[in-house]
């Protein structure tokens, strides 16, 4: 979507106590932000806590239950889904996303012919339009939205239609069309998720020369670490409120890394102070109780008046504590994979050369066992995804053969969700797993509770799929793979959609697990983690 509001000279977006609640519950509670011409601002945090919301906020899209969000310049949003209206073509999507270019020459040509006549104002008008345009070189617009689709491996058929693109295809003609139109704002929620190493680059390169401002929900972190200036940072703090971190990406780490540190040194300290008052108060109950009983020689009214004041005194000190609590850090969810199991015994997967007509044309041959790896790179349309479908069972390969070890669980993570439905996370996780086990492909005994995984919340697990955030339903997805104990896990660019601290984790578990591994990825810093595996290229 574009939304056009009065251009400025510079690009302005500032954002003042924003509170969104969604269902009930708080979703974006004090958010204060600030983004101008050149900055470059990363949005950060694990799935639903409310990126995807932010953005919808600052584009205008969701009003804010409170808070205030003024707004300069134009808009440019590149969101997670595209709806694709019937009969829709590329050459449409270019033309929303040019409008104010389109808009401006429309002035343009209108000054000339003013002056042309000699219409009293037009000199003045015809300077003022001119620098208009030339600010945005309105003239090269399409030009940079042609170089970008080439660059991003987008369809660049103006007459195509979108219906017949795939998600990744319309993702990449939409962004393409953003960045040659110069918005003075770019708003981008998970931009790299159908971008390979080319249109990787290409993006990078776009995004630190955009002369406008940029707010970039994004789980690469190379992306973030080459181009952010600013990290805002919506997981929990000690007073509720969200962080902004300078210094780019490392300065958001570094900074993360010491908030935490010291809410957790300041919750001990209270903690540790709690239990001193609470033993004072109990020493001077103490005392009351034993104040009516004197020892000999002591003064019994002495003794009797200082214990009530002695414990009003805690009392007090107390409650001013309680009033000051310091909450304990939220424990983060933590990723608890399931035991993969070893099938010992030889090949699990074979696979000889096998094709896919018009998808995955050269040949391709490979041999999996327990514990071995591999990693599938190439740039879009190579056939990456065509290949873990074949090897998956979900895909028939026009020639070649697949043959899986009959004993054998082979899991695939997708590239994208299926389509949302309104039955309860949990219910659709137990039946899923309960026809495993009827199937006999799962023991009673292999069998983990949703909840056990970390990577839901439980009050996540009773919504209904369809209320899930993109990023909630995806880690969905990864569940039901993992609770199928496969012995050959296949992830289809696993990034996608997930938080940075659960891609550490998952890469951390595929690591060690016994099972066989194959990932399908253009994820520059997956690439890295996985450098001493086997590639692969497409």
């Amino acid at each position: 979507m574009s939304t056009v509001i009065e251009r400025s000279t510079r690009a302005h977006l500032s954002v003042s106590g924003v509170h969104v609640a969604l269902g009930g519950r708080p979703v974006l509670t004090d958010v204060h932000l600030t983004v101008s011409a050149g900055d470059r601002l990363g949005v950060v945090g694990e799935n639903g806590r409310g990126k995807t919301t932010l953005l919808r906020v600052l584009a205008g899209a969701l009003p804010p239950d409170a808070g205030s969000v003024r707004r300069a310049g134009t808009i440019g949003v590149a969101d997670q889904e595209i709806p694709v209206p019937a009969d829709r073509t590329v050459g449409d999507l270019v033309d929303v996303e040019l409008a104010g270019i389109r808009a401006l020459l429309a002035r343009f040509d209108a000054a000339v012919a003013d002056l042309a006549e000699g219409k009293p104002g037009a000199e003045q008008a015809y300077a003022d339009a001119l620098a208009a345009a030339e600010a945005v070189d309105a003239w090269g617009a399409d030009r940079r939205v042609e170089v970008s689709l080439a660059a991003l491996d987008a369809v660049g058929d103006r007459a195509r239609r979108l219906d017949t693109l795939s998600v990744g295809q319309r993702y990449r003609v939409r962004l393409a069309c953003l960045l040659g139109a110069r918005h003075d704002l770019l708003l981008l929620d998970e931009p790299t998720n159908h971008l390979d190493a080319a249109g990787l680059d290409h993006l990078t390169a776009r995004l630190r020369e955009h002369p406008g401002g940029v707010v970039l929900v994004s789980h690469d972190r190379a992306l973030l670490a080459d181009v952010v200036t600013e990290v805002l940072d919506l997981d929990p703090t000690s007073d509720g409120r969200p962080r902004t971190y300078a210094g780019g990406y490392a300065g958001y780490r570094e900074g993360n890394r010491a908030e935490h540190e010291r809410w957790e040194a300041e919750h001990r300290e209270q903690q540790r102070e709690r239990r001193r008052l609470s033993d004072e108060l109990s020493a001077a109950q103490n005392r009351l109780s034993t104040g009516w009983r004197p020892d000999k020689g002591t003064g019994k009214h002495t003794r009797a008046s200082r214990a009530p004041a002695l414990v009003r005194a805690v009392h007090r000190r107390r409650a001013a504590l309680e009033a000051h609590a310091v909450t304990a850090p939220e424990p983060r969810q933590r990723f608890a994979a399931p035991q993969l199991p070893a099938l010992p015994g030889g090949t699990l997967l074979d696979a000889a050369e096998v094709t896919v007509r018009g998808r995955l044309e050269r040949p391709q041959t490979l041999a999996l066992g327990s514990a071995d790896r591999l990693v599938v790179t190439g740039p879009n349309g190579s056939g990456k995804s065509s290949l873990l479908a074949v090897l998956a069972g979900r895909l028939e390969p026009t020639t070649g053969r697949v043959h899986r070890a009959r004993s054998a669980r082979v899991g695939l993570l997708a590239q994208e969700s299926p389509p949302p439905t309104r039955r309860r996370a949990v219910d659709l996780y137990d039946a899923a797993i309960g026809r495993l086990v009827s199937a006999g492909r799962l023991a009673e005994d292999e069998v983990v509770p949703l909840g056990s995984l970390g990577l839901l919340t439980s009050r996540d697990t009773h919504r209904p799929v369809a209320e899930l955030s993109v990023g909630q339903q995806r880690r969905l997805d990864l569940a039901l793979l993992l609770a199928a104990r496969p012995h050959v896990v296949l992830l289809d660019e696993p990034t996608n959609h997930l938080s940075i601290s659960l891609v550490d984790e998952l890469t951390e578990s595929v690591r060690a697990t016994a099972a066989a591994v194959v990932i399908a990825t253009h994820d520059r810093q997956l690439l890295r983690d996985t450098g001493d595996w086997p590639r692969r290229a497409l």
